[in-house]
Protein backbone atom coordinates (compact mmCIF):
# COMPACT_ATOMS: atom_id res chain seq x y z
CA UNK A 1 0.00 0.00 0.00
CA UNK A 2 2.85 2.32 0.90
CA UNK A 3 4.62 1.52 -2.36
CA UNK A 4 1.48 2.14 -4.40
CA UNK A 5 0.95 5.54 -2.80
CA UNK A 6 4.59 6.38 -3.37
CA UNK A 7 4.32 5.57 -7.08
CA UNK A 8 1.19 7.67 -7.48
CA UNK A 9 2.67 10.63 -5.63
CA UNK A 10 5.91 10.51 -7.62
CA UNK A 11 4.10 10.43 -10.99
CA UNK A 12 1.75 13.29 -10.04
CA UNK A 13 4.63 15.48 -8.86
CA UNK A 14 6.58 14.75 -12.05
CA UNK A 15 3.67 15.62 -14.33
CA UNK A 16 2.89 18.86 -12.47
CA UNK A 17 6.54 19.93 -12.58
CA UNK A 18 6.70 19.05 -16.28
CA UNK A 19 3.67 21.21 -17.06
CA UNK A 20 5.13 24.15 -15.13
CA UNK A 21 8.44 23.89 -17.00
CA UNK A 22 6.77 23.87 -20.41
CA UNK A 23 4.52 26.81 -19.57
CA UNK A 24 7.41 28.84 -18.18
CA UNK A 25 9.53 28.12 -21.23
CA UNK A 26 6.71 29.13 -23.54
CA UNK A 27 6.34 32.44 -21.70
CA UNK A 28 10.04 33.19 -21.94
CA UNK A 29 10.17 32.62 -25.69
CA UNK A 30 7.06 34.62 -26.57
CA UNK A 31 8.13 38.09 -27.74
CA UNK A 32 5.35 40.62 -27.09
CA UNK A 33 4.69 42.46 -30.34
CA UNK A 34 3.61 46.06 -30.25
CA UNK A 35 0.34 46.10 -32.14
CA UNK A 36 -1.10 48.67 -34.45
CA UNK A 37 -4.62 49.66 -33.40
CA UNK A 38 -6.73 50.84 -36.29
CA UNK A 39 -9.03 53.84 -36.05
CA UNK A 40 -12.22 54.03 -38.09
CA UNK A 41 -12.80 57.70 -37.27
CA UNK A 42 -11.39 59.76 -40.13
CA UNK A 43 -12.32 63.04 -38.48
CA UNK A 44 -15.20 63.72 -40.87
CA UNK A 45 -18.90 63.64 -40.06
CA UNK A 46 -21.17 61.51 -42.21
CA UNK A 47 -22.65 64.53 -43.95
CA UNK A 48 -19.23 65.94 -44.73
CA UNK A 49 -18.06 62.61 -46.07
CA UNK A 50 -21.13 62.39 -48.31
CA UNK A 51 -20.36 65.84 -49.68
CA UNK A 52 -16.74 64.97 -50.24
CA UNK A 53 -17.45 61.79 -52.17
CA UNK A 54 -20.60 62.89 -53.92
CA UNK A 55 -19.23 66.16 -55.29
CA UNK A 56 -18.94 65.87 -59.05
CA UNK A 57 -20.72 67.33 -62.02
CA UNK A 58 -23.59 65.36 -63.49
CA UNK A 59 -23.48 62.36 -61.16
CA UNK A 60 -26.96 62.61 -59.69
CA UNK A 61 -28.78 60.88 -62.55
CA UNK A 62 -27.01 57.89 -64.00
CA UNK A 63 -28.60 56.46 -67.13
CA UNK A 64 -26.00 54.10 -68.57
CA UNK A 65 -27.06 50.52 -69.43
CA UNK A 66 -26.42 48.11 -66.57
CA UNK A 67 -25.62 44.56 -67.68
CA UNK A 68 -27.39 41.74 -65.83
CA UNK A 69 -25.83 41.18 -62.44
CA UNK A 70 -23.89 37.98 -62.25
CA UNK A 71 -24.62 35.80 -59.28
CA UNK A 72 -21.08 35.74 -58.01
CA UNK A 73 -20.40 32.95 -55.59
CA UNK A 74 -20.46 34.42 -52.12
CA UNK A 75 -17.49 33.62 -49.96
CA UNK A 76 -16.77 33.99 -46.27
CA UNK A 77 -14.56 37.06 -46.64
CA UNK A 78 -13.36 37.04 -43.05
CA UNK A 79 -12.15 33.45 -43.19
CA UNK A 80 -10.60 33.92 -46.64
CA UNK A 81 -8.62 36.92 -45.39
CA UNK A 82 -7.46 34.89 -42.39
CA UNK A 83 -6.13 32.20 -44.74
CA UNK A 84 -3.94 34.64 -46.67
CA UNK A 85 -0.23 34.65 -45.96
CA UNK A 86 1.44 37.82 -44.72
CA UNK A 87 4.36 38.22 -47.11
CA UNK A 88 5.58 41.67 -46.04
CA UNK A 89 6.99 42.65 -42.65
CA UNK A 90 6.14 46.04 -41.19
CA UNK A 91 9.10 48.35 -40.43
CA UNK A 92 7.66 50.20 -37.44
CA UNK A 93 10.66 52.44 -36.75
CA UNK A 94 10.85 53.88 -40.27
CA UNK A 95 11.05 56.84 -40.87
CA UNK A 96 12.68 58.65 -37.94
CA UNK A 97 10.58 59.91 -35.04
CA UNK A 98 11.52 63.52 -35.71
CA UNK A 99 9.68 63.60 -39.05
CA UNK A 100 6.31 65.34 -38.71
CA UNK A 101 3.91 65.03 -41.61
CA UNK A 102 0.48 66.19 -42.66
CA UNK A 103 -1.94 63.94 -44.53
CA UNK A 104 0.23 61.94 -46.93
CA UNK A 105 -1.61 61.73 -50.25
CA UNK A 106 0.96 60.15 -52.59
CA UNK A 107 4.25 58.23 -52.73
CA UNK A 108 6.73 57.46 -55.54
CA UNK A 109 10.45 56.77 -56.12
CA UNK A 110 13.08 59.00 -57.71
CA UNK A 111 15.96 57.71 -59.85
CA UNK A 112 18.28 57.66 -56.84
CA UNK A 113 15.96 55.24 -55.11
CA UNK A 114 14.64 57.69 -52.54
CA UNK A 115 11.03 57.46 -51.35
CA UNK A 116 9.30 60.68 -52.43
CA UNK A 117 6.07 61.69 -50.72
CA UNK A 118 3.48 64.42 -51.31
CA UNK A 119 1.78 65.66 -48.12
CA UNK A 120 -0.68 68.37 -47.17
CA UNK A 121 1.13 69.75 -44.11
CA UNK A 122 -1.66 71.57 -42.21
CA UNK A 123 -4.46 71.24 -44.78
CA UNK A 124 -7.43 68.92 -44.26
CA UNK A 125 -9.94 68.07 -46.98
CA UNK A 126 -13.40 68.09 -45.38
CA UNK A 127 -16.98 68.91 -46.33
CA UNK A 128 -16.30 72.66 -46.28
CA UNK A 129 -13.29 72.59 -48.61
CA UNK A 130 -15.33 72.74 -51.84
CA UNK A 131 -18.81 74.00 -52.64
CA UNK A 132 -21.37 72.11 -54.73
CA UNK A 133 -19.75 73.43 -57.92
CA UNK A 134 -16.35 72.03 -56.90
CA UNK A 135 -14.93 75.51 -56.28
CA UNK A 136 -12.20 75.59 -53.63
CA UNK A 137 -13.40 77.62 -50.63
CA UNK A 138 -10.13 78.31 -48.78
CA UNK A 139 -8.13 80.45 -51.18
CA UNK A 140 -7.75 83.10 -48.51
CA UNK A 141 -5.37 80.80 -46.65
CA UNK A 142 -2.94 81.03 -49.53
CA UNK A 143 -0.64 78.20 -50.66
CA UNK A 144 0.92 75.81 -48.15
CA UNK A 145 3.99 77.53 -46.68
CA UNK A 146 6.11 74.44 -45.96
CA UNK A 147 7.69 71.84 -48.22
CA UNK A 148 4.98 69.57 -49.57
CA UNK A 149 7.36 67.22 -51.42
CA UNK A 150 9.88 65.31 -49.31
CA UNK A 151 12.42 62.68 -50.39
CA UNK A 152 13.32 60.07 -47.75
CA UNK A 153 16.32 57.78 -47.82
CA UNK A 154 15.01 54.22 -48.13
CA UNK A 155 17.18 52.65 -45.43
CA UNK A 156 17.30 55.34 -42.77
CA UNK A 157 14.17 57.38 -43.47
CA UNK A 158 16.17 60.59 -43.25
CA UNK A 159 15.03 63.56 -45.37
CA UNK A 160 17.31 63.88 -48.40
CA UNK A 161 15.66 66.95 -49.93
CA UNK A 162 12.40 68.82 -49.98
CA UNK A 163 10.59 71.36 -52.12
CA UNK A 164 7.15 72.71 -52.95
CA UNK A 165 6.81 75.69 -50.60
CA UNK A 166 4.18 78.23 -51.57
CA UNK A 167 2.95 76.27 -54.61
CA UNK A 168 0.06 74.01 -53.69
CA UNK A 169 -3.29 74.24 -51.92
CA UNK A 170 -4.53 70.64 -51.73
CA UNK A 171 -1.92 68.07 -52.88
CA UNK A 172 -3.17 64.78 -54.32
CA UNK A 173 -1.10 62.80 -56.86
CA UNK A 174 2.66 62.43 -57.35
CA UNK A 175 4.65 60.54 -59.99
CA UNK A 176 8.42 60.61 -60.63
CA UNK A 177 9.13 59.65 -64.25
CA UNK A 178 12.10 57.88 -65.84
CA UNK A 179 13.88 61.23 -66.35
CA UNK A 180 13.42 62.14 -62.68
CA UNK A 181 10.78 64.75 -63.44
CA UNK A 182 8.06 65.21 -60.82
CA UNK A 183 4.40 65.25 -61.90
CA UNK A 184 1.86 66.43 -59.34
CA UNK A 185 -1.88 67.11 -59.21
CA UNK A 186 -3.63 69.66 -57.01
CA UNK A 187 -7.38 69.13 -56.58
CA UNK A 188 -7.92 72.68 -55.27
CA UNK A 189 -6.20 74.27 -58.24
CA UNK A 190 -7.71 71.69 -60.65
CA UNK A 191 -4.30 71.56 -62.31
CA UNK A 192 -1.50 69.18 -63.29
CA UNK A 193 2.17 70.23 -63.09
CA UNK A 194 5.46 68.90 -64.37
CA UNK A 195 8.61 69.91 -62.49
CA UNK A 196 12.24 69.07 -63.17
CA UNK A 197 14.37 66.83 -60.96
CA UNK A 198 14.03 67.74 -57.28
CA UNK A 199 11.57 70.45 -58.22
CA UNK A 200 14.19 72.37 -60.23
CA UNK A 201 13.84 75.51 -58.13
CA UNK A 202 10.06 75.23 -57.94
CA UNK A 203 9.61 76.32 -61.55
CA UNK A 204 7.13 74.12 -63.49
CA UNK A 205 8.16 72.85 -66.93
CA UNK A 206 4.53 72.23 -67.89
CA UNK A 207 1.21 73.35 -66.46
CA UNK A 208 -2.20 72.00 -67.53
CA UNK A 209 -5.65 73.17 -66.48
CA UNK A 210 -6.99 76.55 -65.35
CA UNK A 211 -6.19 77.74 -61.84
CA UNK A 212 -9.09 77.26 -59.40
CA UNK A 213 -11.44 76.67 -62.36
CA UNK A 214 -13.05 73.22 -62.59
CA UNK A 215 -14.32 72.07 -65.97
CA UNK A 216 -14.13 69.53 -68.78
CA UNK A 217 -12.88 69.62 -72.36
CA UNK A 218 -9.26 69.69 -73.48
CA UNK A 219 -8.02 72.57 -71.33
CA UNK A 220 -9.81 72.07 -68.00
CA UNK A 221 -9.87 69.43 -65.30
CA UNK A 222 -11.99 68.87 -62.22
CA UNK A 223 -10.02 67.55 -59.27
CA UNK A 224 -7.43 65.54 -61.24
CA UNK A 225 -5.99 62.69 -59.20
CA UNK A 226 -2.97 61.01 -60.82
CA UNK A 227 -0.41 60.91 -63.68
CA UNK A 228 1.42 58.06 -65.45
CA UNK A 229 4.30 58.74 -67.88
CA UNK A 230 5.58 56.62 -70.79
CA UNK A 231 9.27 56.51 -71.71
CA UNK A 232 8.58 58.38 -74.98
CA UNK A 233 7.26 61.31 -72.96
CA UNK A 234 3.54 60.72 -73.54
CA UNK A 235 1.53 60.79 -70.35
CA UNK A 236 -1.89 59.96 -68.92
CA UNK A 237 -4.01 61.98 -66.48
CA UNK A 238 -6.80 60.56 -64.32
CA UNK A 239 -9.49 63.25 -64.12
CA UNK A 240 -10.72 62.33 -61.42
CA UNK A 241 -13.45 63.17 -58.93
CA UNK A 242 -15.84 64.93 -61.32
CA UNK A 243 -15.18 64.00 -64.94
CA UNK A 244 -14.26 60.33 -64.36
CA UNK A 245 -12.08 60.02 -67.45
CA UNK A 246 -8.54 59.24 -68.52
CA UNK A 247 -6.74 61.49 -71.00
CA UNK A 248 -3.57 60.85 -72.99
CA UNK A 249 -1.22 63.69 -73.99
CA UNK A 250 2.02 63.90 -75.93
CA UNK A 251 5.20 65.12 -74.26
CA UNK A 252 4.33 68.74 -75.12
CA UNK A 253 0.92 68.59 -73.49
CA UNK A 254 -1.19 68.15 -76.64
CA UNK A 255 -4.19 65.92 -76.15
CA UNK A 256 -4.13 62.62 -78.05
CA UNK A 257 -7.25 60.83 -76.82
CA UNK A 258 -9.63 60.43 -73.87
CA UNK A 259 -11.99 57.76 -72.60
CA UNK A 260 -14.24 56.98 -69.66
CA UNK A 261 -17.68 57.93 -68.33
CA UNK A 262 -19.00 58.48 -64.84
CA UNK A 263 -20.72 55.54 -63.14
CA UNK A 264 -20.68 56.86 -59.58
CA UNK A 265 -24.05 56.38 -57.89
CA UNK A 266 -22.95 55.88 -54.29
CA UNK A 267 -22.71 52.08 -54.53
CA UNK A 268 -20.56 49.60 -56.40
CA UNK A 269 -21.80 46.92 -58.78
CA UNK A 270 -20.96 43.26 -59.14
CA UNK A 271 -20.22 43.95 -62.79
CA UNK A 272 -19.63 47.59 -63.75
CA UNK A 273 -19.50 48.45 -67.46
CA UNK A 274 -16.13 48.64 -69.14
CA UNK A 275 -14.65 52.13 -69.42
CA UNK A 276 -16.97 53.50 -66.75
CA UNK A 277 -15.41 54.91 -63.61
CA UNK A 278 -16.55 55.81 -60.13
CA UNK A 279 -13.55 58.07 -59.37
CA UNK A 280 -10.40 56.95 -61.24
CA UNK A 281 -8.12 57.57 -58.29
CA UNK A 282 -4.64 56.33 -59.28
CA UNK A 283 -2.71 55.18 -62.36
CA UNK A 284 0.09 52.70 -62.94
CA UNK A 285 1.80 51.16 -65.98
CA UNK A 286 2.35 47.50 -66.94
CA UNK A 287 5.19 47.80 -69.51
CA UNK A 288 5.33 44.11 -70.46
CA UNK A 289 1.81 44.30 -71.87
CA UNK A 290 1.80 48.02 -72.72
CA UNK A 291 -1.09 48.70 -70.35
CA UNK A 292 -2.15 51.67 -68.28
CA UNK A 293 -4.21 50.64 -65.26
CA UNK A 294 -6.56 52.76 -63.15
CA UNK A 295 -7.81 52.30 -59.60
CA UNK A 296 -11.58 52.58 -60.08
CA UNK A 297 -12.09 53.61 -56.47
CA UNK A 298 -15.80 53.36 -55.73
CA UNK A 299 -16.26 50.37 -58.03
CA UNK A 300 -13.62 48.50 -56.01
CA UNK A 301 -11.65 47.35 -59.04
CA UNK A 302 -8.59 47.92 -61.22
CA UNK A 303 -9.24 48.48 -64.93
CA UNK A 304 -6.41 48.08 -67.45
CA UNK A 305 -6.29 49.49 -70.98
CA UNK A 306 -3.89 49.31 -73.90
CA UNK A 307 -1.91 52.51 -73.67
CA UNK A 308 -1.73 52.98 -77.44
CA UNK A 309 -5.46 53.55 -77.98
CA UNK A 310 -7.25 53.22 -74.62
CA UNK A 311 -8.97 49.94 -75.53
CA UNK A 312 -10.15 47.94 -72.54
CA UNK A 313 -7.95 44.96 -71.67
CA UNK A 314 -8.96 43.52 -68.28
CA UNK A 315 -10.28 44.26 -64.83
CA UNK A 316 -9.42 42.96 -61.38
CA UNK A 317 -12.06 42.80 -58.67
CA UNK A 318 -12.23 40.51 -55.67
CA UNK A 319 -14.64 40.20 -52.74
CA UNK A 320 -11.67 40.06 -50.38
CA UNK A 321 -10.59 43.56 -51.40
CA UNK A 322 -14.15 44.85 -51.20
CA UNK A 323 -16.08 47.70 -52.78
CA UNK A 324 -13.49 50.46 -52.49
CA UNK A 325 -9.98 50.36 -53.98
CA UNK A 326 -7.95 53.52 -53.46
CA UNK A 327 -4.66 52.83 -55.20
CA UNK A 328 -2.45 50.23 -56.82
CA UNK A 329 1.06 49.80 -58.19
CA UNK A 330 2.60 47.17 -60.44
CA UNK A 331 5.69 45.00 -60.00
CA UNK A 332 6.92 42.45 -62.58
CA UNK A 333 8.13 40.24 -59.72
CA UNK A 334 6.77 36.69 -59.50
CA UNK A 335 5.22 36.86 -62.97
CA UNK A 336 3.46 40.22 -62.55
CA UNK A 337 1.61 41.45 -59.49
CA UNK A 338 -0.67 44.34 -58.56
CA UNK A 339 -0.20 45.70 -55.05
CA UNK A 340 -3.41 47.41 -53.95
CA UNK A 341 -4.81 49.20 -50.90
CA UNK A 342 -8.52 49.37 -50.21
CA UNK A 343 -10.48 51.70 -47.96
CA UNK A 344 -13.10 51.69 -45.20
CA UNK A 345 -16.70 51.05 -46.19
CA UNK A 346 -19.86 52.37 -44.62
CA UNK A 347 -18.68 55.99 -44.72
CA UNK A 348 -21.88 57.10 -46.41
CA UNK A 349 -23.95 56.31 -43.34
CA UNK A 350 -25.11 52.95 -44.76
CA UNK A 351 -24.64 49.77 -42.82
CA UNK A 352 -22.22 47.62 -44.84
CA UNK A 353 -23.64 44.24 -45.83
CA UNK A 354 -20.22 42.70 -46.43
CA UNK A 355 -17.20 42.13 -44.21
CA UNK A 356 -14.27 44.44 -44.87
CA UNK A 357 -10.68 44.74 -43.67
CA UNK A 358 -8.64 47.80 -44.66
CA UNK A 359 -5.34 46.27 -45.74
CA UNK A 360 -2.85 45.97 -48.52
CA UNK A 361 -3.33 43.03 -50.87
CA UNK A 362 -1.24 41.43 -53.60
CA UNK A 363 -3.07 40.27 -56.74
CA UNK A 364 -1.49 37.84 -59.19
CA UNK A 365 -2.39 39.28 -62.59
CA UNK A 366 -2.49 35.99 -64.50
CA UNK A 367 -5.14 34.43 -62.28
CA UNK A 368 -6.67 37.64 -60.84
CA UNK A 369 -6.48 36.01 -57.41
CA UNK A 370 -5.51 37.68 -54.16
CA UNK A 371 -2.43 35.79 -52.99
CA UNK A 372 -1.30 37.66 -49.87
CA UNK A 373 -2.03 40.53 -47.50
CA UNK A 374 -0.08 43.06 -45.45
CA UNK A 375 -0.71 45.76 -42.86
CA UNK A 376 0.94 47.55 -39.95
CA UNK A 377 2.05 44.71 -37.66
CA UNK A 378 -0.45 42.55 -39.56
CA UNK A 379 -3.28 44.80 -38.41
CA UNK A 380 -5.51 47.09 -40.46
CA UNK A 381 -4.90 50.54 -41.89
CA UNK A 382 -7.27 53.38 -41.07
CA UNK A 383 -7.34 55.46 -44.27
CA UNK A 384 -4.64 54.51 -46.82
CA UNK A 385 -4.51 56.68 -49.92
CA UNK A 386 -1.63 55.57 -52.16
CA UNK A 387 0.88 52.73 -52.52
CA UNK A 388 4.22 52.22 -54.28
CA UNK A 389 6.24 49.03 -54.72
CA UNK A 390 9.84 48.65 -55.87
CA UNK A 391 10.42 47.05 -59.24
CA UNK A 392 11.77 43.85 -57.67
CA UNK A 393 8.82 43.66 -55.29
CA UNK A 394 11.02 43.71 -52.17
CA UNK A 395 9.67 46.92 -50.60
CA UNK A 396 6.22 48.48 -50.33
CA UNK A 397 5.35 52.00 -49.13
CA UNK A 398 1.84 53.12 -48.19
CA UNK A 399 0.74 56.75 -47.83
CA UNK A 400 -1.98 57.32 -45.26
CA UNK A 401 -4.18 60.36 -44.70
CA UNK A 402 -5.18 59.69 -41.12
CA UNK A 403 -3.11 58.86 -39.16
CA UNK A 404 -0.75 61.12 -41.09
CA UNK A 405 2.23 58.98 -42.03
CA UNK A 406 4.15 56.89 -44.52
CA UNK A 407 4.50 53.14 -43.93
CA UNK A 408 7.31 50.84 -45.01
CA UNK A 409 7.12 47.06 -45.55
CA UNK A 410 9.88 44.61 -46.43
CA UNK A 411 9.33 41.27 -48.12
CA UNK A 412 9.66 38.57 -45.48
CA UNK A 413 12.59 36.91 -47.27
CA UNK A 414 14.57 40.15 -47.09
CA UNK A 415 13.54 40.92 -43.51
CA UNK A 416 14.42 37.39 -42.39
CA UNK A 417 17.92 37.58 -43.85
CA UNK A 418 18.71 41.00 -42.35
CA UNK A 419 21.33 40.63 -39.58
CA UNK A 420 20.55 42.25 -36.24
CA UNK A 421 23.60 44.49 -36.53
CA UNK A 422 22.12 46.13 -39.63
CA UNK A 423 18.82 47.01 -37.97
CA UNK A 424 18.24 50.75 -37.98
CA UNK A 425 18.86 52.60 -34.74
CA UNK A 426 15.90 54.75 -33.69
CA UNK A 427 16.34 58.49 -33.38
CA UNK A 428 15.05 58.70 -29.81
CA UNK A 429 16.76 56.63 -27.10
CA UNK A 430 18.41 56.99 -23.72
CA UNK A 431 20.28 54.69 -21.36
CA UNK A 432 18.67 53.54 -18.13
CA UNK A 433 20.64 51.34 -15.66
CA UNK A 434 22.56 49.37 -18.24
CA UNK A 435 19.54 49.00 -20.49
CA UNK A 436 18.39 51.00 -23.48
CA UNK A 437 14.93 52.50 -23.53
CA UNK A 438 13.75 52.69 -27.11
CA UNK A 439 10.79 54.79 -28.15
CA UNK A 440 9.90 52.70 -31.15
CA UNK A 441 7.07 54.88 -32.48
CA UNK A 442 6.02 58.44 -31.88
CA UNK A 443 3.87 59.31 -34.85
CA UNK A 444 1.03 61.67 -35.51
CA UNK A 445 -2.28 60.09 -34.64
CA UNK A 446 -3.23 58.06 -31.55
CA UNK A 447 -3.46 54.80 -33.46
CA UNK A 448 0.34 54.59 -33.65
CA UNK A 449 1.27 55.46 -30.08
CA UNK A 450 3.37 52.63 -28.63
CA UNK A 451 4.64 52.30 -25.07
CA UNK A 452 8.36 52.28 -24.32
CA UNK A 453 10.14 49.00 -24.81
CA UNK A 454 13.29 48.19 -22.83
CA UNK A 455 15.94 46.33 -24.80
CA UNK A 456 19.00 44.89 -23.04
CA UNK A 457 22.17 46.14 -24.64
CA UNK A 458 25.91 45.70 -24.16
CA UNK A 459 27.02 49.08 -25.40
CA UNK A 460 25.21 48.80 -28.74
CA UNK A 461 21.63 49.72 -29.53
CA UNK A 462 19.40 47.54 -31.68
CA UNK A 463 15.82 48.22 -32.66
CA UNK A 464 12.80 45.96 -32.67
CA UNK A 465 12.78 45.82 -36.49
CA UNK A 466 14.78 42.59 -36.67
CA UNK A 467 12.90 41.10 -33.72
CA UNK A 468 9.59 42.05 -35.28
CA UNK A 469 10.72 40.48 -38.52
CA UNK A 470 11.60 37.22 -36.78
CA UNK A 471 8.37 37.20 -34.79
CA UNK A 472 6.23 38.02 -37.81
CA UNK A 473 7.92 35.22 -39.74
CA UNK A 474 7.04 32.78 -36.94
CA UNK A 475 3.42 33.95 -36.90
CA UNK A 476 3.12 33.77 -40.67
CA UNK A 477 4.16 30.14 -40.54
CA UNK A 478 1.51 29.47 -37.89
CA UNK A 479 -1.66 31.38 -38.78
CA UNK A 480 -3.55 29.93 -35.81
CA UNK A 481 -0.87 31.44 -33.56
CA UNK A 482 -0.15 28.22 -31.66
CA UNK A 483 3.07 28.20 -29.68
CA UNK A 484 5.83 25.71 -30.40
CA UNK A 485 8.11 24.98 -27.40
CA UNK A 486 11.75 25.82 -27.84
CA UNK A 487 14.80 23.60 -27.30
CA UNK A 488 15.01 24.34 -23.56
CA UNK A 489 11.42 23.27 -23.00
CA UNK A 490 11.92 20.02 -24.92
CA UNK A 491 15.10 19.19 -22.93
CA UNK A 492 13.40 19.84 -19.58
CA UNK A 493 10.42 17.76 -20.63
CA UNK A 494 12.63 14.84 -21.68
CA UNK A 495 14.54 14.88 -18.38
CA UNK A 496 11.34 14.96 -16.37
CA UNK A 497 9.87 12.04 -18.33
CA UNK A 498 13.08 10.08 -17.77
CA UNK A 499 12.95 10.85 -14.04
CA UNK A 500 9.33 9.71 -13.84
CA UNK A 501 10.11 6.48 -15.72
CA UNK A 502 13.08 5.63 -13.46
CA UNK A 503 11.04 6.33 -10.31
CA UNK A 504 8.23 4.09 -11.52
CA UNK A 505 10.68 1.30 -12.44
CA UNK A 506 12.37 1.46 -9.03
CA UNK A 507 9.03 1.26 -7.25
CA UNK A 508 8.01 -1.72 -9.40
CA UNK A 509 11.25 -3.56 -8.56
CA UNK A 510 10.71 -2.96 -4.84
CA UNK A 511 7.14 -4.25 -5.07
CA UNK A 512 8.16 -7.44 -6.92
CA UNK A 513 10.99 -8.21 -4.52
CA UNK A 514 8.65 -7.69 -1.60
CA UNK A 515 6.15 -10.15 -3.10
CA UNK A 516 8.86 -12.73 -3.86
CA UNK A 517 10.17 -12.45 -0.32
CA UNK A 518 6.76 -13.15 1.19
CA UNK A 519 6.43 -16.39 -0.84
CA UNK A 520 9.86 -17.96 -0.06
CA UNK A 521 10.91 -16.85 3.43
CA UNK A 522 8.78 -16.84 6.52
CA UNK A 523 11.45 -15.64 8.98
CA UNK A 524 11.77 -11.96 9.80
CA UNK A 525 9.78 -9.01 8.49
CA UNK A 526 9.57 -8.63 4.68
CA UNK A 527 11.16 -5.20 4.75
CA UNK A 528 14.26 -6.61 6.39
CA UNK A 529 14.58 -9.25 3.66
CA UNK A 530 14.27 -6.67 0.94
CA UNK A 531 16.85 -4.54 2.71
CA UNK A 532 19.36 -7.43 2.87
CA UNK A 533 18.86 -8.20 -0.84
CA UNK A 534 19.32 -4.59 -1.82
CA UNK A 535 22.52 -4.35 0.23
CA UNK A 536 23.87 -7.52 -1.40
CA UNK A 537 23.00 -6.21 -4.84
CA UNK A 538 24.72 -2.94 -4.06
CA UNK A 539 27.87 -4.69 -2.96
CA UNK A 540 27.99 -6.72 -6.18
CA UNK A 541 27.80 -3.54 -8.30
CA UNK A 542 30.45 -1.77 -6.26
CA UNK A 543 32.77 -4.77 -6.55
CA UNK A 544 33.04 -4.08 -10.23
CA UNK A 545 33.98 -0.45 -9.67
CA UNK A 546 37.62 0.40 -10.34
Amino acid sequence: MITSNFVRSTCCVSLVFLAICIADSATDENLSLQRYLSQDDTGLSTNKRIQQIMQGGGTADISWPQPPKLKAEKIDVKSEIAKLNTTYVYQSSWPGDELKLGSVSAVSFDREGNVVIFHRVDRIWDGQTFNNNNIFQQRRKGPIRDNTVLALERKTGQVVYGWGKGLFYMPHGLTIDHENNAWVTDVALHQVFKFGPRGSNDQPLLKLGMEFTPGAGDSKFCKPTSVAVLENGDFFIADGYCNARILKFDRNGKKILAWGQNSFAGTSFDVAPKNYFAIPHALTLVPEQQLVCAADRENGRVQCFFWANGTFHSQYHNQIVGDRLFSMDYTPAEGGQLVVVNGPIGELGLKPDTYNEVRGYVIYMRTKQVISKFGPNDMQFSNPHDVAVTKDGSEIYVAELNPMRIHKFLHKTLAKSMPMSEAKTPMAHHSVSGSTTVNTISRSGPAYQVDEVVVKSNGSISTLDALLAQETEQWSKAPNKTHHPGGTAILVASLMLLFAALTFALALIIARRRKRGNESISVGPPSELVYRKLVASSQNVCDECP
